[in-house]
């Protein structure tokens, strides 16, 4: 149940700070990036899919293992590395599958799963224990 519990608190944080990054901060540059296999909609069950899974797994692997031990840097720290773990996976992959995959791009997706993950975990320990006691 504590996994749910924080994966709820995370889901909200992850889909705005991601909304914010693609769709405003990082928009140009991904725009520049991909070109044409950037699509012109967005298919939101696909992408609301993902923030659930991803949740479930910072919560799981992340953050309540740093709540188990009332660790805030556990949590930055661990949630830095899952993310940059979580985000290897995606951009190596295309980049060594997907003929014009940019370079660019996958430094900067890397960089971004890293922060992206190590606040979103961290955001989320810190309401956790300081609201819901954990």
């Amino acid at each position: 149940m504590q996994t749910l519990i924080l994966a709820a608190i995370a889901f909200p944080i992850m889909l705005v700070l991601d909304l914010l990054w693609i769709g405003v901060v990082g928009a140009g540059f991904y725009k520049m990036q991909l070109g044409s296999m950037l699509r012109p909609d967005i298919i939101w069950p696909a992408a609301l899919a993902f923030y659930v899974i991803y949740a479930l797994a910072i919560a799981f692997f992340v953050i309540g293992p740093a709540i188990d031990v009332h660790s805030v840097s556990r949590a930055l720290l661990w949630g830095a590395f899952f993310g940059l773990a979580a985000y290897a996976a995606y951009d190596l992959s295309n980049l060594a599958t997907i003929t014009g995959w940019p370079l660019p791009l996958t430094l900067v997706d890397l960089a971004w799963g890293t922060l992206f993950t190590a606040v979103s975990s961290g955001a989320t320990y810190l309401i956790a224990t300081k609201f819901l006691n954990y």
